[in-house]
């Protein structure tokens, strides 16, 4: 039996508020949290989702990169699960790319993000990782994580300018 599961939209109190730790990382309500984004997110045709997304203020986050509708070029990288991130090291470097988000439907952002960075984390087995992400992966690392601390994509936008429809965009790539 499949559960419907809302997205939060831009507005919504969740997706400001800072996400808190999870703490019973391999209890039953966390392994179905899980299980609820997973399925979101494929539904969606997104390539990560974060727990308050869901309008759940948890520290957890997906990351499931594939080419779709919406991302054409993305890389492959399948359903990572990472609860209580945190960035321990950037580069010096940033790119400006463009971004789009479930909770802000119709429109796409030219976004500054690093180009690399180092990330601790916990799998769902509660075991310690450390892991380098690149390029486009990073920049959905840190969408996600944007989500966990009360932020938004057009948050980090340097000029108004670089937002655009996502039909616009479509016509783009």
């Amino acid at each position: 039996m499949s559960n419907e599961i809302q997205i939060a939209k831009l507005g919504e109190k969740v997706l400001r508020k800072k996400a808190k730790k999870v703490k019973d990382i391999k209890s039953e309500e966390i392994k179905n949290i899980v299980s609820l984004m997973i399925e979101t997110l494929k539904k969606s045709n997104g390539v990560g989702l974060a727990a308050p997304q869901i309008f759940i203020s948890k520290q957890i986050m997906i990351i499931s990169s594939k080419p779709n509708e919406r991302y054409p070029n993305a890389p492959l990288l399948e359903d990572l699960v990472l609860i209580n991130p945190k960035i321990i090291k950037t580069s010096k470097g940033k790119n400006k790319d463009w971004e789009g988000c479930l909770s802000i439907p119709g429109i796409r952002a030219k976004v500054p993000r690093y180009n690399k960075i180092v990330v601790k984390y916990k799998t769902l087995e509660n075991e310690k990782k450390t892991i380098v992400f690149k390029d486009f992966i990073a920049r959905i690392f840190q969408h996600e994580y944007d989500h966990l601390i009360g932020h938004v994509y057009i948050d980090r936008v340097e000029t108004n300018k670089d937002i655009i429809s996502e039909e616009i965009y479509r016509s783009l790539i």
